[in-house]
């Protein structure tokens, strides 16, 4: 468990706070790029890290993430024109390029220069990876983006989803990294009954090796870019089926699947109670076919797309499953008796009924951690030491060393029982490789 003080420090990512400071070291995806699909098309609203901002694609194309509040009178600048190559606020004209100079403001005197005096807050924005990602860091330390494979893959090759969770972000973190779960958490009875996308795991004499031992052996390795870790389970005939995930700075996850696939998720805190969540798979072999993308897509079930407000009345557009808390995540009994462990017909849905029923921010200091949670432990050990850290003065490593986060989970049976060796001995299989 953690101290009340170390609770506050990790969950809390709001503008000066530790670990507020250390998100802003880092890229960070906000949107899908098809969610600005045109030049000077509507924006879109958003909130990162308890800001609340909009984003929109001027005449050129190029994306522009400002303040949503017009500086004069703090009116919604989604409300207001995108037109050549600026955002408009419609209610005294004032209008502001991508980079957050005021550009035009007609309400003025013509031989005014008062315009050159004001300014919006303004974040640099790329394209990257089917996603828009934005730097909200000091100018002087913002690094080149993150060269991890979903995002440099041809987009033939990729798979991006996005939602709303309303929990806080290291919840779902830990949901990503925590392997024995998946025993039981995703454990359906009837296989015929199952998605088909959970057909996709190692099979022996018809069952599947995750449920075959329930108490995985886990080691963690620290890395450059987070942590490795290998969850080592026994399954007979001499042989070890080990899954090892990547934790990859500040919340992103891959997670071990056998095949040519690559996936994971990461956990963009809107604030301290809600995530933007960034759901990506990569083909390593072949394109994605229309089909394949349909059956990824599953997962979660039936995405709405909707006007989200919070209790302070901000308000960000993106979107939603069906299932959630409020509903149960249409939780059936029968099912959970006869066909699945929990009763939750979608995987991605029966993580969020856990991670967001512990509250919108899990009291930790109430907890009785297990040795199944060792990578749990160590990603939160990680993240507050950098975070105390950058408030001496040290900043990350990762952010200015992009090429640390090119690495790959590993789904595989063998012989070799230590987790070290086995690293060294299928390292290959732990690297981005080129996808052409």
């Amino acid at each position: 468990m953690l101290t009340a003080e170390d609770n506050v420090l990790l969950t809390r990512t709001g503008p000066g706070t530790p670990m507020g400071d250390l998100f802003r070291r880092f890229w960070q995806p906000v949107l899908l790029s098809e969610e600005l699909p045109t030049p000077d098309c509507a924006p879109v609203r958003i909130k990162v890290l308890s800001e609340n901002l909009v984003a929109f694609r001027d005449t050129d194309g190029n994306v522009g993430v400002l303040d949503v509040n017009c500086p004069h009178r703090r009116a919604s600048l989604f409300f207001g024109r995108n037109e050549e190559c600026g955002l408009r606020c419609v209610y005294h004209g004032w209008k502001f390029d991508v980079n957050g100079d005021c550009v035009d403001m007609p309400s003025e005197p013509a031989e005014s220069n008062f315009k050159d005096k004001v300014k919006i807050t303004a974040y640099p924005a790329r394209d990257y990876g089917s996603c828009i990602w934005i730097y909200m860091g000091p100018i002087e330390t913002m690094p080149e983006l993150p060269q991890l494979e979903w995002a440099t893959v041809p987009e033939t090759h990729r798979n991006v989803r996005r939602w709303l969770q309303e929990s806080n972000y290291m919840q779902s973190t830990e949901g990503e990294i925590d392997t024995s779960h998946v025993s039981f958490n995703h454990r359906w009875f009837d296989l015929s009954k199952a998605p088909r996308q959970n057909l996709a795991r190692r099979m022996k004499n018809g069952q599947p090796m995750n449920n075959m031992d329930g108490a995985p052996q886990l080691t963690v390795k620290e890395t450059d870019y987070g942590f490795v870790y290998g969850s080592r389970r026994d399954v007979g005939d001499g042989e070890y089926y080990w899954r090892v995930t990547q934790f990859i700075l500040p919340f992103y996850s891959l997670i071990p699947n056998p095949g040519d696939r690559e996936g994971g998720r990461c956990w963009v805190p809107m604030d301290d109670e809600h995530i933007s969540v960034f759901q990506y798979s990569v083909s390593t072999d072949e394109p994605f076919t229309d089909e394949q993308r349909k059956l990824m897509n599953v997962s979660p079930e039936k995405l709405l797309r909707v006007k989200y407000e919070f209790a302070d009345g901000s308000v960000v557009d993106t979107w939603q499953p069906e299932r959630q808390m409020h509903n149960d995540f249409l939780i059936d009994r029968d099912m959970q008796r006869t066909v699945n462990y929990t009763g939750i017909a979608s995987g991605r849905e029966q993580d969020m009924a856990m991670t967001d029923s512990m509250g919108s921010i899990g009291d930790r200091t109430k907890e009785h951690l297990g040795t199944s949670d060792t990578a749990i432990i160590s990603g939160r050990r990680i993240l507050l030491r950098m975070a105390r850290e950058l408030q001496e003065g040290v900043e990350p490593y990762a952010p200015s060393h992009p090429e640390v986060f090119a690495v790959r989970a590993i789904d595989v049976v063998d012989t070799q029982g230590d987790f070290f060796k086995l690293l060294e001995e299928q390292a290959e299989l732990g690297k981005a490789q080129p996808i052409s």
